[in-house]
């Protein structure tokens, strides 16, 4: 007899049996298990004419089983990029946050297209570098600077994108446009070196086919412009900074000694400005500092008498007629450096003040001399060093600014510096805890409110112990500055002092858990074009205006050490790069999965819960490091194009800022409307 039975599947053969399992003549099945590569399987059974024995053939069971196709995968045109999906009967693909897939279905493409670089200097890398970049991809980055710079390129020696041995850069390359000019393609593993573009626009296309592993590229940028010669400092004053080489739109400040001062015209000032144009010429002269002379009564309400002041600064006659008045430096002596103890029926008024620089009588808190009034008026008109605002004709409304944001549609990286009116509900907050040994200072910021409330987060004011105690910073440790955009100008900011602070009583020091807090000011503050509240989402609608990917808006002067100190010149650090101009920046809202994974892949004491917010961008930047602690994120209402306030600057994860899937982390003020509004009403 000649019996045989064959498996296979699609023409491939994939057994072949025949004889008697008690036999070893012949090839027999026993309890072999014959697994299809495909979805397909065949037995074909064949037996001839004549049978010398009684044979009873073959029995075989069947089964269906799923293929694994993200395991056992053997082709790479068909491997999934970065996460396959296997289910019955199929599989797919999908992507790492920030990536889109590909219309092939399995390759990822990042979502890169027109970042614009303003920043003199800067860094720009293909994505996930130094890993393989993504496949199927174009990214284009614009470097735009001010007319009159040259920018040059220097890309760094790790250098690796996909080339041919015999046509130029046919898969993987880089091109740049620079005004008339293109330069490249460039690929390969050799480096490009320095380009010296000669122009201020630059743009830069990277493009990746749909196949290899290469590790892409760095390079970082800067720019010159034209010299403008040093100037020596004025005689009696002083010029800063002082550099070897000034270049196109650099500052300089030229300010004159105490008791002296310079004129133009009728115009008398102590400091000013001067720039570097594009011409290679200083936008103004240096000026003399000549010494102030003055002839002013001594007191008003008295026989007025006259002095020649040759000393400088004189701060004029002392209002005698409600006050008493003891000087405390010889002859009755009114000139710069002078004191006086001022004496008021309301003691609340009673100071030591100073004849200041400025020409006026100021107390060490910076307060002017104030308006003794009869006993019967118990209220203090004391201001801050700033001129009186005035009042407003018609009642200023929450989330106001004085100035639009400039028109600009593209990303920025690196942020921009704002200009005065921009955040007129931007605070800083100046914490000067003295109970400590040493002194322990430090900064945030917070929200105006009100004019005499204003939001921050919890963790800004809590005293600094080393317990879990939440205790807030005594009041009189804290200074309020409004109206700021230039710590270089705290003096002539709206300053105010504190009268309660008040910490939510469910803030957990640990994971940062209920960050937020209330202020309430001791004197409240004149609105003004400089100084206006930020609106509060709407109890009836929490959360909105927090979809993911909405754009918000954080400001800040880049605090992000808790150990900063003040100086006269505004802000310093020994450890910290702080920004002496405010500054902003567009961050997108995460969605909330992505914002607890990225934190949950990094440690497990890292705990994104329900009152909190992610916001960043996937690829890190500068851009995550310019709010402080408790300034506010806020974002545009759609229908009355108000500014609200949905998150305060709170925490951010280890690694360095910028760093790639670092988000910055935001309190959700929605949660908490209920016990804002509650706090501010009952509080007397």
């Amino acid at each position: 007899m000649n019996v045989i039975t064959q498996v296979y599947s699609q023409g491939e053969e994939l057994a072949v049996y025949c004889g008697r399992e008690s036999t070893d003549t012949e090839r027999v099945p026993a309890s072999d298990v014959i697994t299809s590569p495909r979805n397909e399987l065949s037995v074909a059974f064949r037996s001839d004419f004549s049978n010398e024995e009684r044979y009873y053939g073959f029995e075989a069971h069947y089964s269906a089983i799923d293929v694994d196709e993200c395991r056992d995968r053997d082709d790479e045109d068909l491997v999934c990029d970065h996460f396959c999906h296997n289910y019955i009967g199929g599989f797919y693909c999908s992507c790492r946050f920030g990536f889109l897939l590909h219309s092939d279905n399995r390759t990822c493409k990042v979502e890169c297209n027109e970042s614009v670089y303003t920043e003199r200097s800067g860094e720009i890398h293909s994505p996930d570098f130094p890993k393989p970049y993504p496949k199927s991809s174009d990214c284009k980055y614009r470097i735009e600077l001010e007319e009159g710079f040259q920018i040059t390129l220097e890309f760094e020696d790790t250098f690796d994108i996909e080339d041919h041995p015999e046509v130029s850069c046919p898969y993987d390359f880089i091109r740049v446009h620079a005004g008339e000019k293109e330069l490249g393609p460039f690929c390969g593993e050799q480096a490009p070196g320095k380009v010296q573009t000669g122009s201020n626009v630059v743009s830069i296309l990277f493009h990746s086919d749909d196949s290899g592993e290469n590790l892409g590229w760095k390079l970082s940028y800067t720019s010159t412009g034209p010299q403008c010669s040093p100037l020596p400092p004025p005689l009696n004053g002083q010029l800063e900074p002082t550099q070897l080489v000034y270049t196109f739109r650099d500052h300089i400040t030229l300010s004159c000694d105490p008791g002296y001062s310079m004129k133009e015209g009728e115009e008398e000032f102590e400091h000013y400005q001067i720039e570097c144009q594009r011409d290679g010429t200083w936008s103004n002269d240096v000026k003399l500092c000549k010494n102030r002379i003055a002839h002013k009564p001594l007191f008003l309400g008295m026989e007025k008498t006259c002095e020649r002041v040759d000393s400088g600064v004189d701060c004029g006659p002392v209002d005698g007629l409600l006050a008493e008045v003891v000087f405390q430096s010889s002859e009755n002596s009114t000139v710069f450096g002078s004191k006086i103890q001022y004496r008021c029926r309301d003691s609340s008024l009673n100071n030591t003040f100073s004849c200041h620089q400025s020409g006026k009588w100021t107390s060490e808190d910076g307060m002017l001399l104030p308006t003794c009034l009869p006993g019967d008026i118990e209220r203090n008109l004391s201001t801050s060093l700033e001129p009186p605002a005035p009042l407003a004709s018609t009642p200023l409304e929450c989330g106001e600014q004085s100035q639009p944001f400039p028109a600009q549609l593209k990303r920025i990286v690196g942020g921009q510096s704002a200009f005065p009116g921009l955040f007129p509900w931007q605070v800083l907050l100046s914490v000067s805890d003295i109970t400590r040994i040493p002194v322990d200072r430090w900064f945030g910021s917070g929200a105006l409110l009100s004019p005499t409330w204003l939001l921050t987060a919890a963790h800004v004011l809590r005293s600094h112990r080393r317990d879990l105690s939440i205790v807030p910073v005594s009041p009189e440790y804290v200074q309020v500055h409004l109206g700021l955009t230039d710590v270089r100008e705290k003096h002539l900011a709206t300053n105010r002092s504190v009268e309660k602070v008040i910490l939510h009583p469910q803030f957990d020091p640990q994971n940062y858990n209920n960050d937020i807090a209330l202020v309430k000011l001791s004197q409240e503050v004149v609105l003004s074009p400089l100084v206006r509240p930020v609106c509060l989402p709407n109890l009836e609608g929490e959360g909105q205006g927090l979809l993911p990917n909405t754009l918000g808006i954080v400001a800040g002067w880049g605090i992000n050490t808790p150990n900063a100190s003040a100086s006269s010149n505004g802000l310093s650090s020994d450890s910290a790069a702080l920004s002496e101009l405010l500054q902003y920046v567009k961050l997108p809202v995460v969605p909330q999965d992505e914002c607890e994974a990225s934190y949950a892949s990094r440690s497990v004491n890292y705990n994104i819960t329900g009152n909190m917010f992610c916001a960043g961008f996937y690829e890190g930047g500068q851009d995550t490091c310019l709010g402080d602690s408790g300034g506010a994120f806020v974002t545009q209402d759609g229908s009355t194009g108000r500014w609200v306030a949905h998150g305060l600057v709170s925490w951010g994860g280890p690694e360095e800022c910028g760093s790639q899937r670092v988000y910055g982390v935001y309190t959700r003020v929605a949660n908490y409307l209920q016990w804002v509004s509650a706090n501010m009403e009952e509080v007397p």
